[in-house]
């Protein structure tokens, strides 16, 4: 993380600093497409995206623990990061970085701490619920652990319409993503426990989890599988198309960024359909050379946009978050036309 970056969020503390570029190596090491896309976002918005995932990479790694922590111990973990994140919320200083930086990134620009309790409460649910016999359930759950990551995001990227307008395609967003990495990590959550897609869907194509659990253990295939995973991921597309009008509602600045996350996201599920949903035995890679083809439009399209904001702000005499719904200046102050994972 650059101190251009830093500076541009306002943090001048060298433990926020160091707090910070935390965020930015787990989003580095483990978001490797949401880290992408980050780098299309203007300086000042990028280590607000480091801090909100970071923070949402603690607590789900402490939820998938592969050790020999029980659930009542990784509850236990849960608690602790909790309290720490209360503790912040009261503006106490607090041991885990990931922790500082959402805290100030919250504060810097108004988010709403209920965003963060809903996620919270779902990675709780994680410890204990491991199959989802609705889509609705399934839907309850991804409200927490994946809407609100999409909510939370809303002040970070700023709207060109009162932000409550773009907010339920945020959700949605956030949603599809995460329907992408459920179907993609299908024998991942398999070996913890866990299934995923929900057991209507599975059903439907004579599916069940001891079926899913059957596969991957023998290695064998089952053509009810495959059809239920292409049963999947036609769900998935539909929430795509849901989400995709919000994407013109954000700021040009940092529609770039989330375009190529939407394409990115999707390409996922363009390999997995290709390879013939192998994700039951092995995880579908979308190759960095691919990605980089993806993301270097985005790239054209981000310098455009800011090269665009650049002329329009001098020529009005304003600053970043002018014409912007919802963005805030690094120390937290509204432009003059403002009125917020998961």
């Amino acid at each position: 993380m650059t101190n251009r970056e830093l500076d541009a969020a306002g943090a001048f503390d060298p433990v926020l600093r160091a707090a910070y570029a935390e965020c930015r190596r787990l989003n580095a090491r483990h978001g490797r497409t949401y880290f992408l896309a980050t780098r299309l976002l203007p300086l000042d918005r990028r280590s607000a995206v480091h801090a909100l995932y970071g923070f949402a990479r603690r607590a789900d790694d402490i939820v998938d623990e592969n050790g020999s922590a029980s659930a009542e111990e990784r509850a236990a973990a849960l608690d602790v990061l909790e309290a720490e994140w209360r503790r912040a919320l009261r503006g106490r200083a607090v041991t885990d970085p990931t922790v500082t930086a959402a805290a100030h990134t919250r504060a810097r620009l108004g988010i709403p701490a209920r965003h963060f309790d809903d996620f919270l409460a779902s990675m709780r649910s994680d410890l204990f619920v491991k199959e989802y016999p609705t889509y609705a359930d399934l839907r309850a759950y991804m409200h927490g652990s994946a809407a609100v990551i999409g909510l939370q995001m809303v002040p970070v990227l700023g709207t060109v319409v009162p932000r409550e307008e773009a907010e339920p395609y945020a959700a949605a967003l956030g949603v599809a993503f995460q329907l992408t990495n459920f179907l993609r990590d299908v024998g991942e959550d398999l070996d913890r426990g866990r299934v995923y897609l929900p057991a209507d869907l599975l059903a439907a194509s004579g599916v069940d989890g001891e079926l899913l659990r059957w596969s991957r253990r023998t290695g064998c295939h089952d053509r009810r599988i495959t059809d239920a995973l292409r049963a999947a991921a036609s769900l998935t597309r539909d929430v795509y198309r849901d989400a995709e009008p919000g994407i013109d509602l954000l700021d040009p600045v940092s529609a770039p960024c989330v375009r190529t996350a939407f394409v990115l996201y999707q390409d996922i599920l363009a390999v997995i359909e290709r390879e013939g949903y192998p994700v039951v035995h092995r995880r579908a890679v979308v190759g960095a050379r691919r990605r980089a083809s993806i993301a270097l439009p985005g790239l054209t399209r981000a310098w455009v946009a800011r090269a665009g904001w650049r002329t329009g702000s001098a020529a009005a005499g304003g600053g970043p978050g002018r014409a912007v719904s919802g963005a805030r200046g690094p120390g937290g102050r509204e432009g003059a036309d403002v009125r917020e994972r998961s």
